[in-house]
């Protein structure tokens, strides 16, 4: 009790002495605008959450919204649509419709990958059938689709497959015989070594007998127990083979192997490069020789049959058919398909190539080493060593392709001073370096391993008019990505950003949606078409052959107030281009673009 009465005599004098401190006043709210916000780019059906933090940005975005322009582009695919391009009649139907629902412009393929061409042609072959599907030789679907689109108040442009020139799973096209055009292409000639023996070829599917190389198996229990005349090396994890079985051993059946472990197995030839080049402790490795094949041979599973890009010859064949067009047909433009590209990282590898390369360089180089070589991992994970010239390789094939469409783009205004020019792209930009083609601006700076000083340089959205990338996800939204549990960049919204952003107000973008991902489900193409153009200045649909008639209503509905497409106005090209000039000019930076990545091969 006396201790208790001591602590409230205590706790009374402070108070007495202590001035009293008064409650801290409470900050003012912070008003957070929400970063996902709902929006309706078309106005006319339900919006989508957006996020309005990465949208937005560039003139190009903010101009056309303010404007009420908006790209609505219905591609029409040259050989799946043959059957409904192939009588004048058909023509008229399609177009009316395609008017009758909103679209205001047609992408019309008159040149597919094989090569041939959809309209009357002195320069290339015209395609008469396409599985089983008569195109009339006489009959010019171009000339009736000119006509019927200047008719419908459409703008109407030609897609060209600038240097693909023969279909390789139908053996058609003119490229098949032109064999000085076709790329060359490097491939890896995998082979097992051991110690310093002689080199034997290795079979680079784990666990996969072939006749005449050597298999690698990580696991005890698949290795065959019944082949005679069978061997196995055991090679431990330090790469150094540590013992060997021969069939007797090996039908009993092995221990399971110790981890990073593998057994090298052979029989026939294979059994006895092993045996007799087995040394205990001895180094086993694998390692590559080069082969240079034709983009025509079987190995090369990529149906457009690619030609060679540095081929003058080849580059001048393609510009006549773009003027042919141009001057024959009252057209708006033309658009290189994803075609205008090498065929891979592995393309072009010819002497031709090397010949200009190396004076490019300006040194004889170790051909292909120099550039790059093929490597095979312990599991066999096939991987490229990049040699001192590699980064000079990827960014003299930029440069190639960027100098051929300062080219096209002289020549088509030479054909017709107000024709346009553009180009389709897939929409994930990280696999372009692979296939040569840089779509961005030159001043487009982002962090991108592979954008060197030097590959920037060679940024092509500057000689466009509009840009299409295909976008093809099944997932309209970023706030549908999230919400789904995958990456933001797997979407409509995120992959259309992307490539608005990458292109820094150079040229008009549009997102590519794929109407097979909408199926059945209308308002998911509803909340697509939404994504895209929010995303981009527009929206592109490929193609007419993916069961769109059956969606007409919901095309219908979405566009049912009429936009004018960006790209009919040059002079609001301009406009956006002036902007950022003197955006630029005072030095005022970007946001930083997002780099949300996307998935391998979509658009392409």
């Amino acid at each position: 009790m006396f201790l208790l009465s001591a602590v409230v005599l205590v706790c009374q004098a402070q108070s007495a002495t202590s001035p009293v401190k008064p409650i801290p006043t409470p900050p003012a709210p912070i008003h957070v605008k929400p970063r996902f916000e709902l929006d309706a780019p078309l106005p006319t059906v339900p919006g989508v959450m957006i996020d309005s933090y990465a949208n937005g940005a560039g003139f190009a975005q903010q101009l056309a919204r303010s404007y009420s322009l908006q790209g609505r582009i219905m591609w029409v695919d040259g050989t799946a649509n043959i059957e409904r391009v192939n009588t004048e009649a058909k023509i008229v139907q399609l177009v009316h419709e395609l008017r009758d629902v909103g679209f205001n412009t047609i992408v019309f393929d008159v040149k597919p990958i094989s090569g041939q061409v959809l309209y009357k042609s002195a320069i290339a072959p015209k395609i008469q059938e396409w599985k089983g599907r008569l195109l009339p030789l006489d009959f010019d679907p171009l000339a009736v689709m000119a006509r019927e689109a200047k008719s419908a108040n459409l703008n109407l442009y030609v897609s060209l497959n600038a240097f693909s020139e023969g279909h390789k799973l139908f053996g058609a096209g003119p490229g098949f015989a032109k064999k000085d055009w076709q790329s060359i292409c490097y491939e890896p000639k995998p082979f097992v070594q051991l110690d310093d023996g002689d080199k034997f070829p290795l079979s680079v599917t784990m666990g996969k007998i072939q006749t005449g190389m050597v298999t690698v198996f990580s696991s005890a229990a698949d290795i065959p127990k019944t082949e005679l005349d069978s061997v196995g090396v055991l090679v431990g994890p330090d790469g150094r083979m540590e013992n060997m079985f021969d069939s007797s051993v090996l039908g009993l059946g092995l221990s399971p192997l110790p981890k990073n472990s593998y057994v090298l197995y052979g029989t026939g030839e294979a059994a006895t490069y092993l045996r007799h080049n087995y040394k205990v402790q001895a180094d086993a490795h694998y390692d590559t020789d080069a082969e240079f094949v034709l983009s025509s041979d079987p190995r090369e599973t990529q149906y457009p049959l690619m030609m060679n890009p540095n081929n003058l010859d080849l580059q001048r064949y393609e510009m006549s058919i773009a003027q042919e067009v141009l001057r024959n047909y009252p057209i708006d433009g033309i658009i290189y398909d994803d075609r205008l590209r090498y065929e891979g990282i592995n393309a072009d590898f010819s002497d031709l190539s090397r010949e200009l390369f190396e004076h490019r360089v300006g040194k004889k180089l170790t051909w292909p080493d120099d550039v790059f070589k093929y490597t095979y991992s312990r599991t066999l994970q096939k991987g490229i060593q990049p040699g001192p010239y590699y980064d000079a390789w990827m960014t003299w094939r930029a440069e190639v392709l960027h100098e051929y469409l300062e080219k096209v783009r002289h020549a088509v205004k030479e054909a017709k001073p107000t024709a346009q020019l553009g180009l389709y792209v897939g929409s994930w930009y990280g696999d372009y370096p692979a296939l040569g083609n840089n779509y961005a601006s030159t001043q487009t700076q982002a962090g991108f391993w592979f954008s060197t000083p030097g590959y920037a340089k060679a940024g092509n959205s500057g000689l466009l008019d509009f840009l299409i990338s295909g976008c093809y996800y099944p997932t309209p939204t970023i706030y549908d990505a999230m919400g789904r549990g995958i990456g933001i960049g797997y979407s409509i919204e995120g992959a259309g950003m992307l490539t608005n952003r990458l292109v820094r107000d150079e040229c008009w973008t549009y997102a590519g949606i794929d109407p097979d991902d909408y199926k059945d489900n209308p308002v998911g193409l509803t909340n697509a078409l939404q994504a895209a153009c929010a995303s981009t200045q527009g929206v592109m649909v490929f193609d007419l052959s993916h069961g769109v008639e059956a969606l007409w209503p919901v095309f219908a509905k979405a566009f049912s107030q009429y936009r004018r497409p960006p790209h009919r106005s040059s002079q609001a090209l301009a406009n956006v281009r002036r902007q950022r000039f003197l955006k630029d000019k005072a030095g005022k930076a970007d946001p930083p673009i997002i780099i949300a990545a996307g998935s391998t091969g979509i658009g392409q």
